[in-house]
């Protein structure tokens, strides 16, 4: 795919949704985060989910270890993996009190160094609660731009330095969000709806399906 194309996906995508944001519902970036460490293997609707009926018991650090691990598990055992994610959780908070002085710190390296925080979660905290033009690649962005043949690449590793590498500046900081949610709604796994996709004429896809 060339420039202009990417250029003019991009522009298309922005004109559509000029201000998007991730999908999980949060009011700080501590439970952005505690969200995010939550979603992975499961929906954004089963977290806000257990999110709405946790958050206003619990929504610090200090708060959510006041829970303990069963405490908590009684809030988000509707997600999956949720015995891992409590124990994750637990530990992340000791260490963010005991680290951080129990705030999210703007900083790659300490938010991968909490448990159950990887590269993926540690670029949506860092986009989406400090702003950074960071590239958080999940299943979506990963099928969206290989499919389209807007960043291909073997692995989520590979897809994100391809993104950061073609990706204009102007359009880094919002660019994860738009391909997530074309990924979710419209680029979709097993039938995308390319008739209904605004980017169709643009997509190098070959099996497009008239949907």
């Amino acid at each position: 795919m060339n420039k202009a194309k990417r250029l003019e996906i991009l522009t298309r995508l922005r004109d559509n949704n000029p201000h998007p944001t991730t999908e999980l519902n949060f009011s700080s970036s501590f439970e952005l985060l505690i969200a995010v460490l939550l979603s992975a293997q499961a929906t954004d609707v089963s977290v806000n989910k257990a999110t709405a009926k946790l958050y206003p018991v619990a929504n610090t650090p200090q708060a959510i270890l006041d829970l303990g691990i069963d405490g908590l598990k009684f809030y988000i055992k509707t997600i999956g993996l949720f015995n891992t994610k409590a124990v994750n959780t637990i530990k992340t908070c000791q260490m963010l009190i005991d680290l951080h002085g129990g705030e999210v710190p703007e900083n790659r390296a300490a938010l991968e160094a909490l448990p159950g925080v990887g590269r993926k979660t540690a670029n949506v905290v860092l986009n989406t609660a400090f702003g950074w033009p960071t590239i958080a690649v999940d299943t979506h962005i990963f099928r969206v731009s290989n499919r389209t043949k807007f960043a291909m690449g073997k692995d989520v590793d590979k897809v994100e330095a391809k993104l950061e590498k073609v990706v204009p500046k102007e359009f880094k900081v919002d660019v994860h969000h738009w391909l997530i949610l074309h990924g979710r709604y419209i680029c979709i796994a097993r039938k995308p709806k390319c008739g209904s996709c605004i980017i169709e004429d643009l997509c190098e896809f070959k099996d497009k399906i008239d949907s």
